[in-house]
């Protein structure tokens, strides 16, 4: 692929301010950001979230294994954050701005301990791996492309005097993809940050990752040149909450607890080593098949609703694992509203039952999801009322984002709650809002990180008319 270059464009952080969201591009990683039993997760997702959240905006997360169309969504505007595990280096500085350092890390050579080595001495082991960068040259390393291990094996070639025969792999082939194929017996080495690589060395425990191939490199995020407050405002923020305990908990989390981190990671409910969403994914698939819902959206929906939890009940009252109400639970006639498959089969005809009670009201049906789930969230009658109201003041009625959805919003004043066309009154209609916002963002997270297993989904709608 060749390299994308771009000027970075004239979005500063008072317009990210004024837009309220700050976007990030990520990849998917056992630190990046990855899903696990429908929860985002990760090193850096975690101090984006607090970040954004000090900052007083909202995140959105867009991920990316492609190192050179990360650059290219940062220069471009399409983020604002380039959150990667990223090493500091003069080349890179020429096209972006790095933040403070959030860590420091050596890069290490990554390679496979002989066959039997669990019954062999621990001197006849040393013997057959490579200690010394110098027994690098002439073999062949397989790195991530555009990563600063390519430039540091040039280097080192350069140090030693003699070839290291680099293999630059496709941009969306990333560093742990690299150490997986060491460890299976794909490839013979790769280089990794030392402690992604030490994280991975407990998932694969056939791995060596003790050979340093560099001193310790600054490792941080990266923004446009031309913005130097969004900068300033990270760097303060880095060192505001690096002098507090809560910093030293999200490392510890992902880094320093590693086999915690290993069985999240390498769970069937992990978007790097699984490729199940959740414990329900064939009650979706089931429902959703029947009535005609997207079951990736009914996930989402479902996550939105209980985070999984078949337990739960709100202090409203609602219960299991889609909050139905008392009025749902008769009205489906539920026996067991904590059984996971009563509650999706009963949450999914609610949602048919919404399905059709807009279906002659807002014609695409894809626009009509935002509408069925708001009503889900808050009940169909506040959403008609802002309906209503859009009609009146000149939107259109079908448009949920900017319209319909706005008015939702301004059924909270009372200007709007007490106007003549409105039937159900006050509305605190920024959480129906952020909701069905949510459940989209979402939706998109799952069918990207777990698109192999979604193959047979690509061509489905979100809901499908009956």
């Amino acid at each position: 692929m060749p390299e994308l270059r771009a000027e970075p464009v004239n979005l500063g952080f008072n317009d990210i301010k004024e837009r309220g969201t700050l976007t990030a591009v990520v990849d998917n990683s056992s630190t990046g950001y990855f899903i696990y039993r429908g929860q985002p997760m990760g090193y850096e997702y975690d101090l984006l979230s607090r970040m954004a959240s000090d900052l007083g905006l909202s995140l959105k997360i867009k991920l990316t294994s492609d190192i050179e169309e990360a650059f290219f969504m940062l220069n471009t505007g399409a983020a604002d954050v380039m959150a990667y595990h990223l090493t500091v280096t003069k080349e890179r500085t020429e096209r972006v701005a790095f933040t403070e350092s959030h860590t420091e890390v050596r890069q290490v050579l990554v390679q496979r301990k002989p066959e039997g080595w669990r019954n062999m001495k621990l001197h006849d082991i040393e013997e057959s791996m490579i200690r010394n960068p110098l027994d690098l040259g002439g073999k062949e390393v397989h790195t991530r492309k555009g990563s600063s291990f390519s430039e540091r094996l040039k280097n080192l070639s350069n140090e030693i005097g003699e070839d290291i025969i680099i293999l630059e792999d496709i941009g969306v082939m990333d560093t742990e993809a690299l150490i997986k194929k060491v460890a299976e017996g794909e490839i013979q080495y790769t280089i990794a940050d030392e402690d992604i690589a030490m994280i991975n060395a407990t998932y694969y425990p056939d791995l060596d990752v003790e050979t340093a191939i560099s001193f310790p490199q600054k490792i941080a995020w990266a923004v446009r040149k031309n913005a130097p407050i969004l900068k300033d405002t990270i760097d303060y923020w880095l060192g505001e909450v690096k002098a507090t305990p809560d910093f030293n908990m999200i490392y510890d989390r992902y880094f320093k607890y590693r086999k915690s981190q290993n069985l999240r990671a390498q769970s069937d409910f992990s978007s790097v080593g699984g490729s199940m969403i959740s414990p329900f994914d064939d009650l979706f698939k089931s429902a959703a098949k029947n009535l005609s819902v997207d079951w990736v959206m009914l996930a989402s929906l479902a996550y939105q609703e209980s985070k999984f939890d078949p337990e739960v009940e709100s202090w409203a009252g609602a219960k299991g694992l889609l909050q139905l109400t008392d009025i749902s639970i008769e009205q489906f006639n539920v026996k067991n509203p904590f059984d996971p498959e009563e509650s999706i089969e009963a949450g999914t005809e609610f949602l048919e039952w919404l399905e059709d009670y807009w279906a002659d009201k807002v014609s695409d049906p894809k626009e009509r999801l935002k509408f069925v789930l708001g009503s889900y969230n808050v009940g169909q009658g506040h959403v008609m009322d802002a309906v209503k109201l859009t009609k009146k003041y000149g939107g259109d009625p079908e448009v949920w984002d900017g319209n319909v959805a706005d008015y939702l919003i301004a059924k909270s004043t009372e200007k709007y709650y007490t106007d003549p066309v409105v039937q159900f009154g006050y509305c605190r209609g920024d959480e129906p809002v952020n909701y069905v916002k949510k459940i989209f963002e979402r939706y998109d997270q799952y069918k990207t990180l777990f698109a192999k297993n979604l193959e047979e989904q690509s061509d489905s709608t979100l809901v499908t008319s009956r």
